[in-house]
């Protein structure tokens, strides 16, 4: 039996945090109860560690970045809630094994001193640690590698997690899908943004991990998206190993494509 307990994919709009979202949380019902069920599931998981990879941590353009600490924190002062804090202990040893394994395979990883998490990580673990306060954090950013390096280098996070963990680890991936998905989107408007987050749903569920490594590249640039990257990763520590995808919810009201995914070990 595999040592990832639980694995997701989670969308990262400070708006569905309820200090920030307030009057607009009506819009994103759909992501919020899909959060809080996944955090059920993560609860009944009981992971000791999560590697969360984000696309707004300290990303390199040629190599995979691993935040290292012994105390990761951060709120949302930026987004002007200037109260809510969280924290989480750094998983330090998880932490040095990656690095050190991928950089043994030739894949360019680095260890950066930094304790402060970013949204990208803070609003998916606002809904899904809530049961989980003492779960340990390896928090990471993908590059622009290609896509074939990003899903090796979440085998060889898997790899790592079986050789020397004894611990039961989860995976976030935190993304959101288009950024153009209507004439007000932030990123501007593509047709193309519906196009991809129905293919990428489409491919999920269908478990077509090719599919979704071979993507046409002018649609992926069309759609102004955040969280392949990150999803690829997920789908390398996946690797090898039987589960079920279940996509929970997917909505778009602001303009952004937000999807909350769940994988079943079996």
């Amino acid at each position: 039996m595999s040592r990832i307990s639980f694995a997701s994919i989670s969308p990262h709009p400070p708006i569905i945090i309820p200090t920030i979202g307030q009057e607009n949380l009506s819009q994103v019902q759909s992501t919020i109860k899909a959060l809080e069920k996944v955090a059920q599931d993560l609860k009944k998981a009981q992971p000791d560690t999560i590697v969360i990879i984000s696309p707004h941590g300290p990303v390199a353009t040629d190599s995979f970045v691993i935040q290292n600490a012994q105390e990761f924190s951060g709120g949302f002062s930026q987004f002007g809630d200037f109260k809510t804090k969280m924290s989480f202990s750094g998983d330090q040893e998880l932490i040095k094994a990656i690095c050190k394994e991928a950089q043994k395979q030739s894949i360019p990883t680095s260890l950066l001193s930094e304790s402060t998490l970013d949204h990208g990580c803070l609003v998916p673990l606002y809904y899904l640690t809530k049961n989980l306060p003492k779960v340990k954090l390896v928090p990471m950013a993908f590059s622009y590698l290609d896509y074939e390096t990003h899903f090796k280098f979440g085998k060889i996070i898997n790899e790592t997690i079986e050789q020397c963990s004894k611990k039961t680890i989860g995976i976030i991936a935190s993304g959101d899908l288009s950024h153009r998905l209507t004439p007000d989107a932030p990123a501007g408007y593509s047709v193309r943004g519906k196009e991809f987050d129905k293919k990428l749903v489409e491919l999920l569920k269908k478990g077509d991990v090719k599919g979704i490594l071979n993507m046409e590249p002018n649609l992926v640039e069309e759609a102004g998206e955040c969280g392949l990257r990150s999803i690829i990763i997920l789908l390398g520590t996946l690797d090898g190993l039987k589960y079920k995808t279940q996509i929970l919810s997917y909505e778009g009201p602001f303009g952004v494509g937000y999807m909350v995914a769940e994988f079943s070990l079996t």
